[in-house]
């Protein structure tokens, strides 16, 4: 049996992050697309500024994407970043993911001076999701309940500091073991994906603060990775760590379990024979009333939800992660989505400028 940890997969979304060492030094300079048959605004190219590192590009910028976006009227432009944002483009949409303080400042500024341009997205909410205290906060105060089912966040404790008090700190919370042990900072360094499982109270003493604990809830191995590109939703199922690796690990050797990391790719459960009580889709009415509310409460509109449902219920769902500008290229069909996607905001944009 495959043991992949329900975080798994945004371990490896958030490895495409940038961190600061991983800046692209080497420039990349500006090229005037060529005009093709196929544009949507008045025989005009849509022009896509990004900024992502050299490993996100590779990942997403695939070439199913240029192609469908070529045909679109659709041009990806790599951002110089050793020249002024404002003396590039001009664009029509600026994507990025990099990290750093001077980077969200160049690009909050580049938003105040040019309102014209769609940038995805605000640095304050992207940074929002770099912190596991208030990650999964909006999904709390949320507390989502129809009558498809009910979405929620497991328990968790914030550990700023001190391992040992922690034994007493999750006694007094009543945060029942095992626990799932996450860094606090998502920043992408090697550090934040070092996760684990404290089967006892003496192990926890061995974690190293700061750190978010977390009730792990049985969920039958299996995940639902759920990408939101603007108003469009795209569900696939995902192995995750089964439910008695708890039992197996404690009989073995009780305390500290380091969770192996694993390829997404390999962890794919869309083709497996699966028990239907554990494979079934979450309700698609649930989820479009989760995404709808989260892009508000959030200010995003590039993310995905990793969600699990709680084993032996089949409506009681949990968010255990958000992630901003998720590995879509591992999405099915996400050349045509993100294509219509930046379309759509374009003429958006240009019919509010028309009127």
């Amino acid at each position: 049996m495959r043991m992949k940890e329900e975080m798994s997969c945004r371990n490896e979304d958030e490895r495409e992050e940038f961190s600061e060492q991983n800046l692209i030094h080497q420039p990349l300079f500006f090229t005037t697309p060529t005009l093709e048959p196929g544009f949507p605004l008045q025989g005009k190219p849509v022009v896509v500024g990004y900024a992502l590192t050299s490993k996100k590009t590779k990942s997403f910028l695939q070439p199913r994407l240029k192609d469908q976006a070529r045909i679109k009227g659709i041009f990806f432009v790599a951002i110089d970043q050793s020249k002024p944002l404002s003396d590039q483009g001009p664009f029509d949409v600026v994507m990025h993911k990099l990290l750093g303080k001077e980077w969200r400042q160049i690009i909050e500024d580049y938003r105040q001076t040019h309102p014209e341009v769609t940038v995805l997205d605000p640095p304050d909410a992207i940074q929002h999701l770099r912190n596991r205290q208030f990650m999964l906060q909006a999904v709390a105060d949320l507390n989502l309940s129809d009558s498809y089912g009910k979405v929620g966040v497991p328990r968790q404790l914030v550990i700023k500091k001190d391992a040992s008090s922690i034994p007493d700190a999750v006694t007094k919370s009543g945060l029942i073991l095992p626990l799932v042990a996450k860094p606090l900072i998502a920043d992408g360094s090697a550090k934040s994906h070092e996760l684990s499982l404290a089967f006892d109270q003496n192990s926890l003493q061995k974690l190293e603060p700061p750190l978010v604990l977390q009730e792990f809830v049985n969920h039958g191995g299996v995940l639902f990775k759920v990408y939101i590109v603007g108003e469009t939703i795209k569900v696939v199922r995902r192995f995750s760590l089964p439910d008695d690796v708890c039992k197996k690990e404690l009989s073995k050797n009780a305390g500290v379990y380091h969770v192996p990391r694993v390829s997404c790719a390999a962890a794919s459960a869309d083709d497996a024979n699966l028990d239907p009580r554990v494979a079934e889709l979450p309700p698609r009415p649930l989820l479009e009333k989760l995404a709808k509310e989260l892009r508000n409460r959030l200010g995003l509109r590039l993310f995905n939800l990793d969600i699990i449902r709680e084993h032996g219920s089949r409506d009681r769902f949990y968010v255990i992660d958000i992630n901003y500008f998720p590995g879509y290229g591992k999405m099915p069909g996400y050349e045509h989505i993100f294509t219509d996607f930046l379309l759509n905001l374009v003429q958006g944009k240009y019919k509010k400028r028309s009127c």
